[in-house]
């Protein structure tokens, strides 16, 4: 065999052992399902809130999927409960990015949630894109955090203006679990509503998940404000709303932050919450998507971070259309996406720091187990 001959042999060979390789490499980075990680309360406090989002997410996949996927791919969502905790929340993270190898997690929920892997999401350059994490703190989080629903910078200049400006209330107590969330937004709302000229005139908090706040409504009551901000998830709020029933305190006005959007806490209270308030991102649900979490959930309950967690998915897969599975330059392709048409805010951009551009809110008031929005 001349020298020629065997050099066009090893050319082919090489050639062939290339394009094994590539063929081998792109099976499993262009075929089979794009894989998306979703974390978010399943049980626990605030758990009718993530398994709400959880539908509203299945229901964009099966979407997506129906008209062919994202470039011909379908999409799998694995669903991990986060339980509004930091704990869980890291460990459901650390198994999303290192057992299943997501692409992307749309998640968390609860601010604490988020802020407990975020860090690590973005060390491994993870993206994230959380549907109802409003922590202030997120901001700053990393390059490859981004988030569907505003930070409470918004919402709490929104409640402090409202408490004073609209409903001319110049006392107020503050009532809140001490959380990621309700720290994150009640320096907000405090600092806002002092600048405005009102004065807070108590300022109590307790445990997540608290079974007795009755010493926190003994000092609010004896403060006598003229009106009671609240910040609390639904397991503490039905237990101090009872407590606070029986413990006579009787002030007209009560507001509280976007939590309160969880239909559950409704349902489970009389009389005494009747004309209390709740602030709510501004969202429009279409009526299609109304029907399909009817038909899914068997309620006609859409709670909070449910629309944004539909349009979380929808704007993942508009990302990947562009950007495939490649984590990096889904992160790149975030920053430039504008997604309209959805069923939350519209239009979604991203700033430079992940951040919705704008926010709206809608104040909501109960009436009778039910609550509707006001105009504000």
């Amino acid at each position: 065999m001349n020298k020629t001959l065997k050099a066009v042999i090893w050319i082919v060979v090489a050639v062939l052992v290339i394009w094994a390789i590539v063929s081998a490499g792109g099976k499993s980075a262009s075929s089979g399902p794009i894989k998306v990680g979703f974390i978010g309360p399943m049980t626990g406090d605030a758990s009718a809130i993530g398994q709400n989002a959880q539908a509203a997410v299945q229901i964009a996949t099966d979407e997506i999927n129906a008209a062919g996927g994202v470039n011909g791919r379908q999409v799998e969502v694995v669903y991990e409960d986060g339980q509004c905790s930091g704990a869980p929340a890291s460990s459901a993270a650390s198994k999303l990015i290192n057992v299943d190898k997501v692409s992307v997690i749309l998640g968390g929920a609860c601010s604490g949630e988020t802020m407990a892997f975020a860090k690590a999401a973005n060390d491994a350059k993870v993206p994230v894109l959380s549907y109802c994490s409003s922590n202030p703190a997120l901001t700053d989080a990393g390059d490859y955090i981004f988030r569907d629903y505003p930070s409470d910078n918004y919402q709490g200049v929104f409640a402090a203006d409202y408490l004073y400006n609209k409903l001319g209330k110049k006392n107020v107590a503050v009532l809140y679990s001490k959380t990621d969330w309700a720290n994150g937004i009640k320096p907000v709302f405090e600092q806002e509503f002092t600048k405005l000229g009102g004065q807070i005139v108590a300022d109590e908090g307790f445990a997540q998940n608290a079974t007795d706040v009755r010493t926190s409504i003994a000092k609010v009551k004896a403060a006598n404000p003229d009106a009671i901000y609240f910040l609390g998830y639904t397991n503490e709020t039905l237990v101090a709303l009872k407590q606070a029933q029986e413990g006579g305190l009787n002030v007209s006005t009560w507001l509280g932050g976007d939590a309160w959007g969880d239909a559950k806490i409704w349902s489970s209270t009389g009389s005494y919450a009747n004309n209390m308030m709740y602030l709510l991102v501004s969202s429009k649900p279409s009526e299609s998507f109304i029907a399909a979490m009817q038909k899914k959930t068997g309620s006609n309950n859409i709670n909070i971070c449910t629309p944004t967690a539909y349009d979380g998915m929808k704007i993942l897969a508009q990302v990947m259309s562009k950007a495939g599975d490649d984590r990096t330059a889904i992160k790149n392709e975030l920053y430039n996406t504008t997604y309209t048409g959805g069923v939350s805010t519209d239009p979604i951009q991203f700033d430079q720091n992940g951040d919705l551009k704008t926010a709206n809110y809608t104040v909501y008031q109960v009436k009778d187990g039910a609550s509707a929005p006001l105009s504000n």
